[in-house]
């Protein structure tokens, strides 16, 4: 980060957790439940990190990407529109590395791939400038066992009830892919409202005080698009997450 990059008082609301900054680019740890930009999906949303983030560094930004609102983690932006569009098209040609944690309902095999494809979702267009089509689009996402527990408590039907820790590389970048993904294996994001298990989601607002999606974009891997250079940008999970992972013994396996 430059020596002048001097962060604003936005006006009490805590300040976004910068990772990364230059005079082209700056990455962000976004926090869980805050929109990227504004939706029609939330009309009465105010709190845009967008808004949040321009009104923090003091100039205008344009996101290379976007995280769903209840995803925490790290966030993309060029600061002009040449530079964002530079890395948008490396999101949709599949170059960016793309690493994210999930804690999930059962056991999943140790390693797979889930080649399924997603029709797109309304808000696709709005950000894509898309024309409407509701043609199923090839999505691709590999994930990895981390860790597993079993808790001695009858959540659902079975009088026992196991989680896993897992890790997902996305290779296209569908709207809710993950989500979709890991209930298309039956094996749910925790904390997922939509495509989630409310059973489980519920205990683990109770039990563990964790209310937020279990998912989180922890690392990113892209090409700098003013010299090309490789940048790696890493944010592991913080608040209910990394309490959760502590609580289960999957700190290390992060």
């Amino acid at each position: 980060m430059p020596d002048n990059a001097v962060d604003r008082d936005i006006g009490g609301e805590p300040p976004l957790p910068v990772l990364y900054r230059d005079t082209q680019i700056v990455v962000i740890d976004k926090p869980a439940n805050l929109l990227v930009h504004r939706s029609e999906i939330d009309r009465h949303e105010t709190r845009f990190a967008i808004q949040l983030l321009r009104d923090q560094i003091g100039q205008k930004v344009w996101p290379a990407h976007r995280l769903d609102r209840g995803t925490s983690g790290v966030l993309l932006f060029g600061l002009s529109p040449e530079i964002a569009g530079a890395l948008g098209r490396q999101f949709a040609a599949g170059t960016v590395g793309k690493r994210y944690l999930a804690v999930v309902r059962g056991h999943p095999p140790a390693s797979g791939s889930i080649d399924h494809p997603l029709t797109r979702q309304r808000d696709d267009y709005e950000f894509q400038g898309e024309h409407c089509s509701q043609e199923a689009q090839p999505a691709l996402t590999h994930f990895r066992r981390l860790a597993t527990i079993e808790l001695p408590v009858a959540v659902d039907r079975y009088p026992s009830s196991r989680y896993a820790l897992l890790e997902l590389n996305p290779e296209s970048g569908r709207k809710h892919q993950l989500r979709r993904h890991l209930k298309h294996i039956a094996h749910p994001i925790i904390g997922d409202a939509t495509y989630g298990k409310g059973r489980h989601n519920r205990f683990f607002a109770e039990q563990f005080g964790c209310r937020r999606l279990l998912l989180a974009c922890t690392q990113l891997s892209f090409s700098h698009p003013a010299d090309g250079r490789t940048l790696t940008v890493d944010a592991p999970p913080g608040g209910e997450f990394a309490a959760l992972l502590e609580r289960f013994g999957w700190s290390a396996a992060q």
